[in-house]
C-alpha cells in the first residue's frame, strides 16, 4: 500500500481537512493509520500474530513523523512507549494477548501512574488459537488493571477508535487498550483516512508523586484510578462509542467487537446495544437497554466477560449458554446458538459431502535449518524443553523430538528444573531461537550458570524472526526500518554470562551436528550449541540447484523422509515392500541435507 505524503499546513489552514480519501485497509493496518493520524511519534512491539503487521506499517511512516522499532519483548515495547508518554509525546505499543504477561509489571504501574503524552496499547487476542499457545481474553486483564478497552468492528473503526483512544487517554490521565481479534485484524475493508494531527510535545512534568511508584504515592494514586475508572464510565453513557440500534423488542442484543458484525448478519432486525468500549460499562444505558426488551443475549468472544458484569447489575441476561465460550465466533455458530435459544428457526442440516481432504499436517520448510538439531537430539535420546517458534513443529511426525512447550523463553528454566529434580538419566536440552533467547532466554542461561545446572541449550540461530514473517532483531544487525545496528554476537555474549563450552555449528552440517551435539550431552555442566544457519524464506527466499533421486539406486529404507522435508515424497516405485522416494524439483532448495543421509548415494543434483 502506497502511503499519502505528509501534509504540511500552514496556521490558518490547520484545522482545514482536505475530502477524505478511502484506502483499502486491513485491521492491523487501519491501527497503524490511526495511531499516525492522531499524531503518535513513537511506536514499538515485539512481533507475534495477530498483531504483527501493526508495528510493520508505522515503521512505513516518514521517519520525521514517527520513530518505530522492534524491541526485545513486549516489556520492553511498553517500557519504551511509557518512557515516550513520560516526556509528553503520544506512544503506542502493540503486542499479542500473550505478550501481555510479558508487559503485565509494567502495564499495571503505569496504570496507576497515568500518562502525560497520550499511551495507547493496541492488543490483538487469538480466539481459536490459529497461532498461539493459548486463548485468553484481554478485557479480564484490563479489568484488573483498570484500563478502558476499545473494541472495534471493522477497519473503518479501527482507525477511528485508535484516534479517539488518544483523546481518551490525555482526557482521562489513562493508558488505553485498543483491542483486536484475529478476525479483525485480518480482514480489510475500505477506511475513510484523514490527515496527521500533530501535537507539541507536552515536554516532561516534574511530578514525583505521580511518576514514582513507591508505596506512599502508590497509596495515593490507588483512589484517583477508580475515580477515574468511573469518570470513564459516565463518559460513555452518551458517548458515540455506545450505539442503541432499536428494533424488535422482543430480544435485545448486547455485544461488542467482531461479534457485532455476527450479531448483524445473523440478527438484523434485533435491538442492538453496540459497546465500542467493553470496560469500563455504561451501566445507566445497559439498565435502560435490558427494560426495554423482554429478553436479553450478550454475544461476545472468549469469556463472558459483558454477561458477567450486567449480571452483578442485578439484569437478567444470557449468553454463554447459547455463544460458545472457546474458539472463534461466526454467523453460523451464531445463528446455531440463537436458534437453540428459541430465537431463530433450527438452520437446516449441513449438505454431506462425500469428498475429503487430503490432511495435511503442518511441518518445517524445505531445507529448515532446525531439521538436523532434532534429527541428533533425538539420537542422543534427550529430553527437550522446546520453546515458542517454527521449531515447536517438531513435536510432531517424523521429528518428534520435543517434550515440552510453555512459553516464550521458558525453554531453559525448564531444562534446569528437570536437570535439578533428578528424576531420569537422559540429558536435559533446552531448544530455542535466535529472537526467543533475546525475547526471554538470557535471564534463565544466567540462572543456570549460577545455580550449575546440567543442561544443554540448543540455540537455534536462523537470523531472523522467523514465525511471524521474518521481523529483525538485535541479532540481525537491522532495525525495523533495515538501518544498520550493532549485531549482538552470541558466542561472545554467551561466554560473558560464563558458559565455558559453547560450539557453534553450520545447521547443514550433519555429520558435525551430531557429533557436536553427542559431546554437548556428555558434558558435566552448561553446554551450548549454536546451530548456525540463515532461514530459507526471509528475509530473502534461498534456493540452490535442486537434487533428483536416481531410482535404480533407492531401497526405500525412509532415511531421508526423517528430515520431514516437503520436497520428498513417495513415488509409485517399490522395493521389497515398500515405497521408494522423489523429490520435487520446485519446492527443493538444494540443501543437501537429504544428499548427506542417504546411506546408498542415489541423490544427484539435477543436471543443467
Amino acid at each position: 500500500m502506497e502511503l499519502p505524503e505528509r501534509n504540511v499546513t500552514s496556521d490558518t489552514a490547520a484545522h482545514v481537512l482536505p475530502e477524505p480519501e478511502a484506502l483499502p485497509l486491513t485491521g492491523n493496518e487501519a491501527i497503524a493509520r490511526g495511531a499516525w493520524e492522531a499524531g503518535v511519534r513513537v511506536a514499538a512491539a515485539y512481533p507475534g500474530t495477530p498483531s504483527t503487521e501493526i508495528m510493520e506499517n508505522m515503521g512505513r511512516y516518514p521517519r520525521e513523523d514517527v520513530y518505530a522499532e522492534w524491541s526485545t519483548n513486549e516489556k520492553v515495547a511498553c517500557d519504551v512507549a511509557i518512557g515516550a508518554s513520560f516526556s509528553g509525546v503520544r506512544a503506542l505499543a502493540a503486542m499479542k494477548h500473550v505478550g501481555v504477561n510479558v508487559a503485565a509489571d509494567s502495564i499495571m504501574s503505569v496504570a496507576y501512574i497515568g500518562v502525560n503524552g497520550g499511551l495507547v496499547l493496541a492488543v490483538c487476542d487469538d480466539p481459536g488459537i490459529h497461532s498461539s499457545q493459548n486463548e485468553q481474553d484481554t478485557r479480564l486483564f484490563a479489568k484488573w488493571a483498570r484500563l478502558p478497552v476499545l473494541e472495534p468492528s471493522d477497519a473503518q473503526e479501527s482507525l477511528d477508535y485508535t484516534r479517539l483512544a488518544y483523546d481518551l487517554s490525555e482526557r482521562f490521565d489513562t493508558p488505553v487498550i485498543v483491542r483486536s481479534t484475529t478476525r479483525l485484524s485480518h480482514t480489510t475493508g475500505m477506511v475513510r483516512v484523514g490527515r496527521r494531527q500533530e501535537r507539541p510535545a507536552r515536554g516532561f512534568q516534574e511530578d514525583p508523586h505521580k511518576n514514582v511508584m513507591i508505596p506512599a504515592y502508590a497509596r495515593e494514586r490507588h483512589p484517583i484510578v477508580l475515580a477515574r475508572e468511573q469518570q470513564v464510565s459516565m463518559y460513555l453513557e452518551s458517548a458515540e462509542l455506545t450505539r442503541w440500534e432499536r428494533g424488535d423488542e422482543a430480544v435485545g442484543i448486547i455485544t461488542s467487537g467482531a461479534a457485532y458484525c455476527y450479531v448483524k448478519e445473523a440478527l438484523p432486525g434485533a435491538s442492538i446495544l453496540k459497546l465500542g468500549a467493553s470496560y469500563p460499562l455504561p451501566r445507566q444505558t445497559i439498565a435502560e437497554f435490558c427494560a426495554s426488551v423482554r429478553r436479553v443475549i450478550v454475544v461476545e468472544e472468549l469469556e463472558p466477560f459483558i454477561e458477567t458484569e450486567v449480571r452483578a447489575m442485578g439484569l437478567a441476561v444470557e449468553g454463554k449458554a447459547f455463544v460458545p465460550r472457546t474458539g472463534e465466533l461466526s454467523t453460523e455458530l451464531l445463528r446455531r446458538g440463537l436458534a437453540e435459544a428459541g430465537v431463530l428457526a433450527a438452520p437446516p442440516p449441513a449438505p454431506a459431502y462425500r469428498i475429503k481432504s487430503t490432511p495435511r499436517p503442518p511441518i518445517l520448510c524445505a531445507g529448515c535449518p532446525h531439521v538436523v538439531p532434532f534429527m541428533a537430539l533425538r539420537a542422543v535420546n534427550a529430553r527437550v524443553a522446546g520453546d515458542i517458534g517454527c521449531y515447536t513443529l517438531a513435536v510432531i511426525d517424523p521429528l518428534k523430538a520435543i517434550d515440552t512447550t510453555v512459553a516464550m523463553g521458558c525453554s531453559i528454566g525448564n531444562a534446569v528444573g528437570m536437570a535439578k529434580a533428578n528424576a531420569e538419566a537422559r540429558p536435559i536440552v533446552a531448544t530455542l531461537g535466535d529472537s526467543t533467547f533475546l525475547h526471554a532466554g538470557i535471564p534463565p542461561l544466567i540462572d543456570a550458570v549460577y545455580n550449575q545446572a546440567n543442561i544443554t541449550v540448543i540455540l537455534l540461530d536462523n537470523h531472523v524472526t522467523a514465525m511471524t514473517g521474518g521481523q529483525d532483531h538485535p541479532g540481525t544487525g537491522r532495525t525495523l526500518r533495515g538501518d544498520p545496528a550493532h549485531q549482538v554476537d552470541f558466542e561472545t555474549l554467551i561466554r560473558a554470562i560464563g558458559v565455558k563450552w559453547v560450539r557453534k555449528i553450520d545447521s547443514y552440517d550433519v555429520g558435525h551436528m551430531y557429533q557436536t551435539i553427542r559431546e554437548a550431552v556428555e558434558y558435566k555442566g552448561v553446554s551450548v550449541v549454536i546451530s548456525d544457519r540463515p532461514c530459507v524464506l526471509d528475509p530473502v527466499k534461498i534456493r540452490g540447484t535442486p537434487y533428483q533421486v536416481q531410482a535404480a539406486g533407492c531401497t526405500a529404507c525412509q532415511a531421508c523422509m526423517n528430515l520431514a522435508c516437503p520436497a520428498l515424497a513417495w513415488t509409485d516405485e517399490w522395493f521389497e515392500g515398500r515405497h521408494k522416494v522423489g523429490i520435487n524439483a520446485e519446492a527443493c532448495i538444494g540443501c543437501s541435507l537429504c544428499v548427506q543421509v542417504c546411506p546408498t548415494d542415489c541423490i544427484r543434483l539435477v543436471a543443467s
